[in-house]
């Protein structure tokens, strides 16, 4: 047998082992600690951005039903161009179409396209082409027989 500083080379070959295996054990361990802790970072992160994400999503629906709630109740409110009576409810592209004095003399006077609006909101491109299409008299009044 060869002897190194009073160790046989069985000797050194077990504690090799012994210090690789423990070498491999503490890398497994902190990588183990680093993949948790980087882990655990990313779902902290994606839950604040999740929180954030749907927070502005349910101010945004409240918006939008706060919205849609005024449009509904808008013939009823003051200073509603004309009588709730006249007014037919259209949703889309416009919020309704009125006939003032069909309901109280049966001649109409006018016909109004209005669109309701609420806050701080701001006409679509397409109300915006529906506004400048009657203001410029691009209007028609159609027939349409079905056959």
């Amino acid at each position: 047998m060869f002897y190194i500083n009073s160790m046989t080379i069985s000797d050194l070959i077990k504690n090799m082992r012994l210090e690789s295996l423990s070498a491999v054990f503490l890398m497994i361990f902190f990588c183990l600690v680093f993949f948790s802790l980087g882990f655990l970072i990313s779902k902290l992160i994606s839950a604040s951005k999740i929180r954030k994400i749907r927070s502005d999503a349910v101010k945004r629906s409240r918006a939008v039903l706060g919205g849609q709630m005024a449009e509904q109740l808008a013939p009823f409110l003051p200073d509603f161009p004309c009588n709730p009576a006249d007014c037919r409810f259209v949703g889309k592209p416009l919020d309704f179409i009125a006939f003032p004095g069909a309901a109280q003399n049966g001649r109409i006077e006018e016909i109004l396209l209005i669109e309701v609006k609420t806050g701080s909101s701001q006409l679509s491109q397409r109300e915006k082409d529906i506004r400048d299409a009657v203001a410029s008299g691009k209007v028609r009044y159609v027939v349409y027989n079905v056959k």
